[in-house]
Parts: structure tokens; C-alpha cells; sequence
């Protein structure tokens, strides 16, 4: 199995949000969970550029793809 290329901090940092491990747990626990309906980058809390980077990663199946895919699970749970 290939190591993902990136982490969950650079993913936070990516999407401008604080990246520290404790910024991330609070994050999750803020907003989730996400109705099962509800397309990770559909919520509500994304700005617009972040709801088109998660959309786009996960149409391209890019480099962040798979992380996007482990945030979405952790926020449907």
C-alpha cells in the first residue's frame, strides 16, 4: 500500500484552516457529523474556494483525493 502523498495538517492548511492536530480534532468535532445526504463539499461551512478544491480533487481523483476521502468518512460518522 502507497503512503498517501499528503497529510491531514497540509489538507487544513490548504484549505486555510488551522492544521494543528487540536485545530483539526475541534473542526471535526464542530461539524460533524454531516447528514448522510450531504456531499463533504456541499456543507455548509466551506467557503466557495474551498468547496471547488475538495469537488475538483475529488472529480480529478488527485493527489489530495484520498484525504478528502478519510475527512469525508470522519465527518459522516
Amino acid at each position: 500500500m502507497e503512503l498517501p502523498l499528503h497529510t491531514f495538517d497540509e489538507l487544513f492548511a490548504q484549505l486555510g484552516l488551522p492544521s494543528d492536530t487540536a485545530a483539526i480534532e475541534q473542526f471535526i468535532a464542530r461539524h460533524a457529523p454531516l447528514p448522510d445526504h450531504l456531499a463533504l463539499a456541499d456543507a455548509p461551512f466551506w467557503t466557495p474556494s474551498q468547496s471547488a478544491f475538495l469537488h475538483e480533487e475529488l472529480r480529478s481523483d488527485a493527489d489530495w483525493a484520498e484525504l478528502v476521502d478519510a475527512l469525508n468518512v470522519r465527518m459522516h460518522a
